[in-house]
């Protein structure tokens, strides 16, 4: 499918989504490919994940309700499932998370890890992460990106502060 945010391919497998992933070529954008779900659920919910999408980018919906299934260690998903705790328009820290999730200390970088292996960005909201000064950090699919989906949901970041002189 076509956003804001370039070409995103979709991917379902038994009746979850597995990936959202970046650089898709949009010019097949409805049509079901030969890389396509084969299970015509998988299809009917890669298209409902589509709809949803397209909601978020138009600002008309702030949460997903899509069965997900992202592959990952016991400690990644741990990550992914306090990501989904972040709401729209929030963000929070790497330390933040490890906090939460009861880590030591050093662990913000190991969350970051995870967080930037999150297999199911935008819907998994790993965009709404930032380093503890505020800024922008990595995220897989460059801060560009980043930075329009926080836009999007009305969060000014350290390049906004820059603009206005």
């Amino acid at each position: 499918m076509d956003s804001p945010i370039g070409g995103l391919r979709l991917r379902a497998e038994h009746g979850a989504l597995t990936a959202v992933g970046f650089d898709a070529d949009p010019a097949g954008a409805g049509a079901v490919t030969e890389d396509g779900p084969a299970d015509p659920a998988d299809r009917e919910l890669v298209a409902e994940a589509g709809r949803q999408l397209a909601a978020y980018f138009a600002g008309d919906r702030h949460d997903f309700d899509l069965p997900l299934a992202p592959r990952g260690t016991a400690f990644q998903q741990r990550v992914w499932d306090h990501l989904l705790t972040v709401g729209w328009g929030t963000t929070t820290t790497y330390g933040a998370i490890a906090a939460a999730l009861g880590l030591p200390p050093g662990a913000s970088r190991a969350v970051g890890a995870a967080n930037g292996a999150n297999p199911i960005p935008v819907i998994v909201p790993c965009h709404r992460v930032i380093g503890a000064d505020g800024t922008l950090t990595g995220y897989a699919g460059g801060l560009p990106r980043k930075a329009t989906l926080l836009h999007l949901e009305g969060v000014r970041t350290e390049a906004d502060q820059f603009r206005l002189f």
